[in-house]
């Protein structure tokens, strides 16, 4: 097979993003010329993603910013195999700006369209920068989604566990809103607790000791209310400390839910010569949770792959190599009639739950 090159869109939240990635014959893959436009000023002030807004800033931005991906790329329209944009899950404003912008570009150059599904494009994004053989277990910690999937491969995935409640992403914007930290909150808790005690506050671990391997971080994030009320008003250290304490019991619940779902994949495939976990997501910039991540693979035989920062949060490079992987899988092109879906999970099969990224009641 010759090489495969894909123009990719993403557009799913608040980062308008493009990029031009290549497949090459032997199945490697680079990036050929990318832009990422945060909007993180325009969305600071409200504490959170206004969808409203997200999407006026998309339709200001994405025509210019794939002009500036194809210019870095050294490349035309007309040399693209095919063009690939985020289709879900997502803010649906979002998505439709950035689908329709690709389904015009798919018409007017006569190239196959590709819907791609946002937590496709980060299961897969290990094999874009490491080359990673299938199957593996990723960790998903993106938004709304805190997952622990088995990858088997190109569009067949398994979820093993996910949150019955909140996700991680959204128990540190909260714990970072509630202590009076700025958004987003991941890297905002991550910092007042570098100078924080651990053992100050007694946290809980929510579903440690449990053989589920599903996540919840409600009960985690009502502790932390709790513990700010009972000593307040709180200074700098007291907010250290909280957050310190928060990304302890974090880091143990992770060793608990992650450990057991080491040891299963081990049982389904003890041939797997070098087993692998891949963390994708923006959570996944966390340092003190890569360090433990780290350590539990150690200790359990497994090779942590944490792709760079840039991709593991929303980036068009992993959109366009999900494209790129799924032409030389041998999948069919969209339709232009295909739909932008606001829930879309990775496992159409698995139970309907909070965290799944599928419409349906809690569970």
């Amino acid at each position: 097979m010759s090489a495969i090159t894909v123009l990719g869109i993403e557009t799913s939240c608040d980062e308008t993003a493009a990029a031009v990635v290549i497949r090459d014959a032997d199945g490697k893959g680079h990036i050929a010329g990318e832009v990422v436009l945060s909007q993180l000023d325009d969305h600071s002030a409200y504490g959170g993603v206004v969808p409203e807004i997200a999407a006026r800033a998309h339709v200001e931005a994405l025509d210019t910013l794939i002009e500036e991906a194809l210019m870095r790329a050294g490349k035309h329209l007309r040399d693209m195999d095919a063009i690939a944009a985020t289709s879900g899950p997502g803010l649906i404003g979002g998505l439709i700006v950035g689908l329709m912008t690709a389904k015009a570009l798919a018409l007017a150059s006569g190239k196959p369209l590709y819907a791609i599904n946002h937590l496709e494009g980060h299961a897969l994004t290990a094999r874009l920068t490491h080359g990673l053989p299938f199957p593996f277990l990723m960790l998903l910690v993106s938004g709304g989604h805190t997952q622990l999937v088995l990858v088997r491969g190109v569009g067949d995935y398994e979820r093993w566990g996910t949150t019955i409640d909140d996700a991680l992403g959204e128990a540190f914007d909260k714990t970072a809103k509630l202590l009076g930290l700025p958004y987003p909150g991941g890297p905002a808790v991550e910092a007042a607790a570098r100078t924080g005690r651990t053992d100050r506050f007694v946290l809980p671990r929510p579903l440690v000791g449990e053989a589920r391997l599903d996540f919840s971080f409600s009960g985690l994030k009502t502790a932390v209310r709790q513990a700010a009320t009972s000593i307040a008003p709180v200074n700098d250290q007291d907010v250290a400390d909280i957050c310190a304490s928060f990304q302890n019991a974090v880091s143990r619940t992770l060793t608990d839910r992650i450990g057991r779902g080491l040891a299963r994949f081990k049982t389904q495939y003890p041939d797997t010569k070098a087993p692998a976990l891949v963390v994708a997501g923006g959570v996944a910039a966390n340092q003190v949770l890569r360090q433990t991540l780290q350590t539990l693979c150690d200790t359990d035989g497994f090779t942590f792959i944490a792709p760079p920062l840039a991709l593991c949060t929303d980036n068009a490079a992993m959109i366009g190599w999900a494209g790129a992987e799924r032409v030389a899988a041998g999948f069919a092109p969209d339709s232009l009639s295909v739909s932008p879906r606001s829930r879309w999970p990775l496992d159409a099969s698995a139970q309907t739950l909070l965290g799944s990224g599928k419409r349906g009641a809690k569970a």
